[in-house]
């Protein structure tokens, strides 16, 4: 729960949003918050789940756990493998392509929400002017409407931009960008690992971790005198100004531009398929899920996206065309696409099983086996 925590509300993507939406005082109270909320599970998470209870949603979990594997090699080796850095781009378009509903929705439902919803709905449903108690309120309620709004972590921040834009105070803003762990996508899949009482209790402790956590770190800011008083964030203004920001976004783009164009013009891996129903990348040594469908494998990084497809809302043709084209390999001699299925084969030096089109080039390789840095393997 600690690692669940600290994964969602201290990382640095989400502290560079902050800091980029809301400024130094949000950032600073998001990681002043996430300790304060890993103290509080510390210290609170036995109320709810017992010894007896924890260790049977761990004989749960574990019965449905992959096997994993341990990556190979050091961490420079890997650094210099050219394969390993094309995983590394398959993995961050796959993170976009996840995602990119999420994101828009984000700033979609956060323009929506600023632009169009009435100022009498937010003073109906956030107190204000109540000192103590409106930021109690906003505390306790902030969370439940993260709960229906479904955007989960960086999508989270152009909302709580907006809710700070229409007066909520400062620790109900705080406990709304903490509540991106109960959304309801993710309270389905707490459902789905955990079983419906587990999820419940697991809503009702994060619930009050992320209130308690909020009403705190505005304590806090109180009376360090650290509270902002502006409520109107730079990005809810509509202003495009030139100057570092705009150099910025032109370098990421570039940047990302870079990652696409490396997973897109890399040979198919052995080491990495595309989950056909998010489209995240998934590390085929060990994937959540796989299926098997006309002899083609697929993987997919959560046992919710296998229930999808198993109801044949997915693949299409194309995602199972790609599939089919990363279960080929590559003769290491004449870099001619081989199924492996039938064939020469041999095994190298290094223990892996190379495939070849024909006995010349298996002959070839015993000879004085070449193998390109990018060559997608099986291991044996």
């Amino acid at each position: 729960m600690i690692f669940m925590v600290a994964s969602t509300n201290l990382v640095v993507e989400l502290g560079v949003v902050l800091y980029l939406l809301l400024g130094w005082k949000f950032l600073v109270a998001q990681l002043v918050g996430g300790v304060v909320m890993v103290v509080l599970l510390a210290l609170t998470t036995r109320v709810l789940f017992s010894a007896a209870r924890e260790a049977r949603l761990e004989t749960r979990v574990l019965a449905d756990a992959p096997p994993r594997t341990l990556t190979e090699g050091t961490w420079r080796e890997r650094l210099r493998d050219r394969e390993n850095l094309s995983a590394a781009a398959r993995y961050t378009v796959g993170d976009l392509t996840m995602l990119r509903r999420e994101l828009v929705a984000g700033f979609l439902i956060a323009g929506f929400v600023s632009a169009d919803v009435p100022a009498a709905w937010w003073r109906d449903l956030f107190w204000s002017g109540h000192g103590g108690w409106s930021v109690l309120e906003n505390a306790v309620v902030a969370p439940l409407l993260a709960v229906v709004t479904f955007v989960c972590s960086v999508g989270n921040i152009p909302l709580a931009a907006a809710l700070w834009g229409h007066g909520v105070a400062f620790g109900g803003v705080i406990a709304f960008i903490f509540a991106d762990l109960i959304t309801l996508p993710l309270l389905f899949i707490y459902r789905r690992f955990y079983g419906t009482a587990a999820a419940w209790r697991l809503f009702a402790l994060l619930w009050f971790v992320i209130s308690a956590g909020g009403l705190i770190v505005n304590g806090l800011f109180h009376v360090a005198r650290l509270v902002p008083t502006d409520h109107h964030p730079r990005v809810l203004s509509g202003d495009f100004p030139l100057g570092s920001t705009l150099v910025l976004n032109v370098l990421a783009t570039l940047v990302l531009l870079l990652a696409w164009w490396v997973a897109r013009s890399a040979p198919p891996s052995a080491r990495v398929a595309t989950d056909p129903v998010c489209g995240m990348s998934v590390d085929v040594a060990s994937p959540a899920a796989t299926a098997v469908r006309d002899g083609v494998t697929f993987y997919f990084c959560s046992p919710r996206c296998l229930e999808h497809f198993e109801r044949d809302e997915l693949p299409s043709s194309g995602e199972a065309e790609r599939h089919v084209e990363a279960e080929r390999h590559v003769d290491p001699v004449c870099s001619m696409s081989v199924d492996g299925v039938e064939g020469p084969s041999a095994r190298g030096a290094d223990g892996v099983t190379y495939y070849f089109c024909c006995e010349g080039c298996r002959r070839t390789f015993l000879q004085g086996p070449r193998l390109p840095a990018s060559l997608p393997i099986e291991r044996g």
